[in-house]
């Protein structure tokens, strides 16, 4: 149909933001949409929900990555066809989550999955779910660390946890690269953060050429920088005492680099939580500063993220996240209990916060 000026939304076509989300649902999912009652979870990674109208779906979860092959994908839409009516569905933790309509229809897809060593089932329940995680060296320009190769080490490592539900309750696991946190680590059980540790330096020859020092100098959320003139030219300087190593300017100004090898390191944070089940959402508060940042297989951060979860399960109560042991039994004795230095000013960042931040969804009426 050509353009009718008298009517110019019959037929558009446009390709304009994106399409209904409702297009893609599985039928049962659209005929059920928010008239789901309960689901249960039958075996690490197999869950039923329940609706109103008495259907029932049953979904398995397979882990997966951030980063996958043409291949793999092809894999898994080659089985959501023979099983799932051509429907599957990728959540934000990076698992593959296929759906049936019918519990008939579970044992062949199990089946077939098992078959590929590639799609593992498990991440639900009281275990260590996927990891959610950052782009690191492969995208991002201001990672003071990897992503998808820490988070493979770690995985690899705790991979037992995945396929099982033998912890206290769930422990999920983020990383981020750089401190400003888009992988979420300041509400986890455990966190991995890459952290710079020097200021930026300032290419004074050219930083004039190829930068618009004003939005430079307009990135930097503690006013550490300052215009300046360098041997005649305009540049800027970086009061390293106030610098909190964010790469906001490097974002601005490619002048302005702050990666350093010897420098950057992996800090590890734990005790976070978003959920109000049993207590408020807590932050996730720093243990461990420094850790150096190791590739190709990172064996430091590895080891101390599963010392934490090994101490945690052998010494918490049925149900109780890691942030909900650790207030149980007092910080300090975590750090007795880990075998990591204790240092008051780890985990006392957050103490103020409580007086003028809610962190809870949790409410009181007088």
């Amino acid at each position: 149909m050509g353009y009718d000026p008298k009517n110019p939304m019959k037929d558009r076509i446009t390709d304009i933001g994106p399409r209904s989300y409702e297009e893609f649902m599985p039928p049962v999912i659209k005929k059920n949409f928010g008239k789901w009652l309960y689901h249960e979870i039958l075996e690490p990674g197999v869950l039923m929900h329940k609706a109103e109208s008495g259907d029932e779906v049953y979904t398995v979860r397979v882990g997966a990555a951030r980063l996958m092959s043409i291949e793999l994908i092809r894999d898994a839409l080659k089985i959501a066809d023979k099983h799932c009516d051509g429907c599957l569905r990728w959540t934000t933790r990076n698992n593959i989550e296929f759906m049936v309509d019918n519990k008939s229809k579970l044992e062949p897809l199990k089946a077939d999955l098992k078959a590929n060593p590639m799609f593992p089932i498990g991440g639900t329940g009281a275990g260590v779910t996927n990891i959610v995680h950052t782009q690191g060296w492969v995208h991002c320009h201001t990672p003071a660390i990897d992503a998808s190769g820490i988070v493979k080490s770690v995985m690899d490592d705790l991979f037992k946890h995945f396929q099982s539900m033998d912890l206290p309750a769930q422990v999920r696991i983020a990383l981020a690269c750089c401190l400003n946190m888009c992988g979420a680590v300041h509400c986890s059980d455990i966190a991995i953060l890459g952290f710079h540790r020097k200021p930026p330096f300032v290419q004074h020859e050219v930083i004039s050429q190829i930068c618009e020092l004003p939005l430079a100098i307009a990135a930097c959320p503690t006013g550490a920088i300052k215009p300046a003139t360098v041997d005649g030219k305009k540049s800027v300087s970086v009061n390293g005492e106030r610098c909190m190593f964010c790469g906001n300017c490097y974002t601005m100004c490619p002048a302005m680099p702050l990666m350093d090898a010897e420098g950057d390191c992996v800090v590890i944070m734990m005790g976070g939580k978003i959920s109000n089940r049993i207590s408020a959402p807590k932050f996730s508060k720093v243990v461990i500063p420094a850790l150096p940042s190791n590739p190709p297989r990172w064996p430091e951060v590895v080891a101390a993220v599963r010392n934490i979860l090994e101490t945690y399960a052998k010494n918490a109560n049925k149900y109780e996240r890691i942030g909900e042991w650790a207030e149980r039994i007092g910080w300090e004795r975590v750090f007795e209990k880990c075998n990591i230095p204790f240092n008051v000013k780890t985990i006392d960042d957050y103490t103020l916060a409580y007086n003028t931040l809610r962190t809870t969804t949790q409410f009181k009426f007088s």
